[in-house]
């Protein structure tokens, strides 16, 4: 239920968002952004998990190709009794994985090749359980929704930009102020980053937890996460700083990013490793 009234909030926001960009054309640009907020709601809701897909370039997999991995989403499903999601693999290096969809009806879990080639089939047990947790959670749909949230605003910022540069939306005869459109352009990008820290940090905690007493085991998850936090240090991935909250590990860890600590939506991993060894997951 919390999890339903944060997406709702995340939508009204971002349809009101692209309506005050669009009023500061006048009334034919507030109608051009309410239409343009219709779509983009609607598309944040039912294609968000196709975005994310398409960005990692991941493609489906059979279970002929790879029967481990589905063997083991099998297992973990049954015991968090929710639908097998579908199963993809992403061609890059870095060490990675994460999930995404609407429900668990409707999802779907991605691994990188890389973490395929760093982690033993364990290790990946305890990140796979990891993914299932966020799914049963019910946060792939408020991950997705934020990420999607977080590019329309931006590319909202640059186009009243490029708007202002043009003179788009000069209105000084009608009371405008075109501080607004610098404060715009300043401030949406780093709102959109701080939208994301704010939805993903406690849900990392809580996913490591339930996928530790999923396989009543946190150490398989620890270890991986200890070979992941070097793994994408030393393995950069281009990832849109939008959609890099919905991984396990940050895959912005190896690159320069504007902004670069905002778009930081991940607890630390030291942390993250501890509580799993100390076993902060049994209740």
């Amino acid at each position: 239920m919390r999890n339903a009234l944060k997406t709702t909030v995340l939508l009204a926001a971002l349809g009101g968002l692209l309506m005050a960009v669009g009023s500061f054309f006048g009334q034919g640009g507030l109608l051009i952004g309410f239409a343009f907020a219709l779509l983009t709601v609607g598309g944040s809701y039912w294609f968000s998990d196709k975005l994310a897909l398409r960005s990692a370039g991941a493609q489906e997999v059979a279970e002929a190709q790879f029967p481990q991995y589905y063997a083991i989403m099998r297992d973990l499903t049954q015991r968090a009794g929710i639908p097998m999601p579908r199963l993809y693999i992403s061609p890059s290096p870095q060490p990675n994985a994460f999930a995404t969809g609407r429900n668990p009806s409707h999802a779907a879990v991605c691994v990188n090749q890389g973490i395929l080639d760093v982690l033993n089939w364990d290790e990946l047990r305890g990140v796979l359980a990891h993914e299932i947790s966020h799914v049963r959670n019910r946060d792939i749909l408020i991950g997705s929704v934020a990420a999607a949230v977080a590019m329309v605003i931006t590319f909202a910022a640059r186009m009243a930009m490029w708007g202002a540069l043009f003179g788009g939306g000069n209105r000084d005869d009608e009371g405008g102020n075109p501080l607004g459109y610098l404060a715009m352009v300043i401030l949406a990008p780093i709102a959109a980053a701080m939208m994301q820290m704010a939805l993903s940090r406690n849900r990392e905690y809580a996913a490591d937890s339930s996928g530790a007493r999923l396989i009543g085991d946190g150490e398989p998850l620890a270890r991986a996460l200890e070979k992941l936090h070097a793994g994408v240090a030393r393995v950069p991935d281009n990832v849109q700083p939008a959609q890099a909250q919905k991984y396990i590990a940050n895959p912005l860890a190896g690159r320069k990013v504007m902004f670069g600590n905002l778009w930081t939506t991940h607890p630390p991993m030291q942390e993250r490793v501890r509580r799993l060894r100390e076993h902060a997951w049994v209740s």
